[in-house]
Order: C-alpha cells, then sequence, then structure tokens
C-alpha cells in the first residue's frame, strides 16, 4: 500500500519545506494542498524542497492545474469542486489526474471520466470534518471492488486503523494531520511507514 502525505494548510512557506524534506524518504507521494497560499508561495515552496533533495515525481499539486503546469509537475488531485478529469485529460492528456469522491456514485463517475484513480473519504471522523461521522470501511471496500483504477484511502486514518483499512484492500492510504500537524512530522511518517510494512509481511505469511 502506498503511504501519501497531504500538507495541511496550516504553515509558512519556510516551516512547511522543511517538514516536506524531514518526511520525504518515508512516505511515497507528497500532496501539495494549500488553499490559502498565493500562486507565488507554493512555487517558492517547491523551490525550497527541490533543494532539500524532494523528487519532482513524488509530488501531486491539489487542485491547481495551473501551478503543476508552470512547475512541470505531472500529478495533479481535483478536488470536487474543481475541473472534471475528463476536461482535463482533454486539454492536458500527459498528467496524471486524481479526482477525490466522497461515494460509490462520484467514483464510478470519476472513473467514467478517465481519472488514473481516486482519493476516498473519510472514512473515519476526522479533526478536519468534526462532528461528521466517517464513512466506513464498508463503503470503501465496495469502492474498492467495483472500480478497475486504484483506490486511495483518507480521512481519520491512525498506524493502529491500517489493519482495519487493509481488509478493503485500497492501493493506499492517504494522511494529512497525522504527519503534517504532528509535533514531529518524520516520527508520525515513520509510524505510518512502518506499520504499513509491517501489515505487509503479515499478509505474506
Amino acid at each position: 500500500m502506498e503511504l501519501h502525505a497531504i500538507t495541511d494548510n496550516c504553515q509558512r512557506v519556510e516551516h512547511l519545506a522543511a517538514s516536506i524534506i524531514a518526511v520525504k524518504d518515508e512516505v511515497d507521494f507528497i500532496h501539495i494542498r494549500e488553499r490559502s497560499k498565493s500562486a507565488d508561495d507554493i512555487l517558492k515552496l517547491l523551490e525550497l524542497i527541490y533543494q532539500g533533495g524532494v523528487e519532482k515525481q513524488k509530488l501531486i499539486v491539489n487542485d491547481r492545474v495551473d501551478i503543476a503546469l508552470f512547475a512541470n509537475i505531472h500529478r495533479v488531485q481535483l478536488p470536487d469542486h474543481s475541473f472534471s478529469a475528463k476536461r482535463v485529460r482533454a486539454r492536458f492528456p500527459h498528467l496524471h489526474i486524481g479526482r477525490s469522491v466522497h461515494s460509490l456514485e462520484e467514483a464510478v463517475q470519476a472513473e467514467r471520466e478517465d481519472a488514473d484513480y481516486v482519493l476516498f473519504g473519510h472514512v473515519f471522523e476526522t479533526e478536519c470534518k468534526q462532528g461528521l461521522e466517517g464513512r466506513g470501511v464498508q463503503l470503501l471496500t465496495e469502492i474498492k471492488q467495483t472500480l478497475a483504477i486504484p483506490v486511495i484511502a483518507l480521512g481519520g486514518i491512525t498506524p493502529s486503523r491500517i489493519p482495519e483499512v487493509r481488509q478493503a484492500d485500497p492501493a493506499g492510504i492517504a494522511v494529512m494531520s497525522g504527519i503534517f500537524s504532528a509535533p514531529d512530522p518524520l516520527e508520525a511518517s515513520r509510524s505510518y511507514s512502518r506499520k504499513l510494512k509491517e501489515n505487509k509481511y503479515e499478509k505474506a505469511l
């Protein structure tokens, strides 16, 4: 299972860059999801993390297709309020496109519109969506079994919940506050990475 780390839109550029650089070797992909930052701020962030050795291939730009194109980043994540995957694919066929979904119907539609994968959430209740009940592992399982494209699970996933999520057999998990809002993002990312590897080994046995 892949480990996707999603930035939390709560840190200054320099501090966020240091956190991204710290976790770069523990995660498979890093989603740049900085909705309140300007294009210049995000480009500055990219400049800093490149200097810190972060590989462009690991980066996914959330929503800002314009920034992804300007920075020559080939992976984008489209939230539900953004362009459809179909429209982005028609204009920019070289992009690898993820779509954020919250139901089986949305997931099926995303696949029809030629998304490369879907990011489904929130699986469990999370601090980002307090008071909203998680959609659950059962729905995650149903989406995984219905779609031919990869499904990434998001929302309230802690290291201790990875065995439960693994039962649905998603392609990966995505974590935001659990990594970037943690006091020590590196140690937090290691906790997720260790648990993923541990469960992979147990499954192989």
